[in-house]
């Protein structure tokens, strides 16, 4: 049984941010639901851009002029130009294998449950199992930071997978949770969201569990410039979805529009007087996929060589411009969590579990 002192000392540092922070008052969390490494440091691969058995609606020549190339600089540089410009100019990139960096789940299933749980909660938990829709016993890192006096009602969750008002537990938690097929709601609808309202309707999804990431940004952007709100999660899912149906064109082309979404959003914050110079961006994924023999790709698990490999790039006011991180280590996708209510002030924990640490590198000291 705890002390009284020990249960004052916690409610403390719960309550009170951390000496020390400089400039980040808003966290911006991006997910890209199974999107390999390898094609973030090494952009398409051409045995898959060039097999007909992936590629169902785009022309390989088309693939290759627009994603192919002589090099791995220069494909990923086509796949993700933004990342690849001003992220690996101003920021840090990390899980790169080729070059000894590596970055992998803790939890040992490797599908999306699980991984988010970890993502946002700092620990793998061994009682989740599978992709039911079953809330969440834990308590996520926004949960824990929407608990927190200056931070309550100012975190909300955008997610195209229809099973995240369960992950983040949104009846307990009580953060805004537009995920699935979710419509924006509220007394004071701006025309954007209306039509946005209109068009989830009429625009069939390939997928009975997960909207189109088109739908997913657009409801995020008009909550930020509505309500400015300081701890943001933004889950895209299509990559994940098109690699499952084996559409290769499809997950390269879902990988580049997402990455147009990011350079969108990160020129709004620049602009935005709320969130200029004060907002830092972490963009990861849940898992990663199976990487050999190819058509180990569509699938990621545990019978798939590759699918606990995952990745982590940040840029914020408070990240050094290290780049693409070449240093032979490696971290865990349970480190996000601490890392991102730390670059806020705050020292997260979490009573049901030991949390990863900071990601020290990451936060200017």
């Amino acid at each position: 049984m705890k002390s009284l002192l020990t249960v004052a000392t916690l409610v403390v540092v719960s309550l009170s941010p951390l000496g020390g922070q400089e400039k980040t008052t808003n966290v911006i969390l991006v997910s890209m639901d199974g999107f390999r490494w390898e094609e973030l440091f090494g952009g398409a691969v051409d045995s898959l851009m060039n097999d007909l058995t992936y590629v169902k609606d785009f022309d390989t020549t088309y693939l290759q002029e627009n994603y192919g190339g002589e090099s791995p600089g220069e494909r990923r540089q086509k796949l993700m130009p933004w990342m690849w410009s001003i992220v690996a100019e101003q920021g840090q990139i990390y899980g790169n294998q080729w070059l000894g960096n590596k970055v992998r789940c803790s939890n040992s299933h490797w599908f999306s449950y699980p991984g988010y749980n970890e993502l946002l909660v700092g620990f793998s938990d061994p009682n989740i199992t599978s992709n039911a829709k079953t809330y969440n016993e834990n308590v996520t890192v926004l949960e824990w930071l929407n608990n927190q006096p200056q931070l309550q009602g100012k975190v909300a969750a955008f997610a195209s997978w229809d099973v995240f008002p369960y992950i983040i537990n949104d009846v307990r938690s009580g953060i805004p949770v537009n995920a699935g097929f979710r419509k924006a709601s509220g007394p004071d609808l701006s025309e954007k969201e209306k039509i946005l309202n209109q068009l989830i309707d009429e625009i069939p999804s390939p997928w009975s569990s997960v909207r189109l990431d088109a739908f997913t940004h657009h409801y995020m952007m008009e909550y930020l410039r509505k309500e400015h709100p300081r701890v943001v999660y933004i889950a895209y899912g299509e990559t994940d979805d098109f690699a499952h149906d084996g559409e290769y064109d499809h997950y390269l082309q879902s990988a580049h529009q997402t990455d147009k979404w990011l350079r969108q959003l990160w020129s709004f914050l620049q602009e935005d007087d709320f969130y200029r110079d004060q907002t830092t961006m972490i963009i990861t994924t849940d898992h990663g996929r199976g990487s050999s023999p190819k058509a180990e790709w569509q699938s990621h698990g545990k019978t798939y060589e590759g699918s606990p490999f995952i990745w982590i790039a940040i840029i914020g006011p408070d990240t050094a411009p290290l780049g693409e991180i070449d240093i032979d280590e490696r971290l865990f996708q349970n480190q996000v969590a601490k890392t991102m209510a730390r670059l806020l002030g705050y020292d997260y924990y979490n009573e049901r579990g030991e949390v990863g640490p900071v990601v020290e590198r990451m936060i200017r000291h």
